[in-house]
């Protein structure tokens, strides 16, 4: 009886051991796989008909990308998706990628930096209040659409 205690005593640490070094080898997996960083930058806030400058700085493993397979900026009003535009950017060779908005009417837009580089994508996202636009604008005709929506489902 003594010697299945142990045994099952054995067989207890020794899984209790494996968990262990199996959550290390994760942590330290997670920790050293690179990853591609956008520091997306635009103004909060543009007057109506201004250009405004967008900037991806790309990053992977700390290191500027200044070979990224794509830089594009998607643009559309708030509410609006499928009324986009994509700009094309321009590489500047140190790991910046650039392009020119400009706005025709007050609004509040929405711009997916979209990035491709190293087989990885990412998209931040930014928004710029244009004109006069408030976001209470937005807000009620958000709550008109749900509202709609609801109706209908009744």
């Amino acid at each position: 009886m003594l010697r299945k205690q142990w045994l099952l005593l054995l067989v207890i640490v020794t899984l209790a051991a494996c968990n262990g070094n199996e959550e290390s080898a994760d942590e330290k997996e997670s920790e050293e796989l690179p990853i591609l960083e956008v520091d997306f930058e635009v103004p909060v806030t543009a007057e109506v008909n201004e250009s405004i400058d967008l900037t991806a700085i790309v990053t992977y493993d700390n290191e500027p990308v200044t070979d990224a397979d794509e830089v594009v900026f998607e643009v559309w009003e708030k509410g609006q998706r499928d009324d986009n535009i994509m700009i094309e950017s321009d590489n500047n060779k140190d790991g910046s990628y650039t392009a020119e908005a400009t706005f025709e009417k007050d609004g509040i837009y929405e711009i997916h930096a979209h990035t491709t580089a190293r087989d990885l994508h990412t998209m931040p996202l930014k928004e710029v209040i244009v004109g006069n636009a408030s976001p209470d604008d937005y807000e009620e005709a958000a709550d008109e659409e749900e509202e709609e929506e609801e109706s209908h489902q009744h």
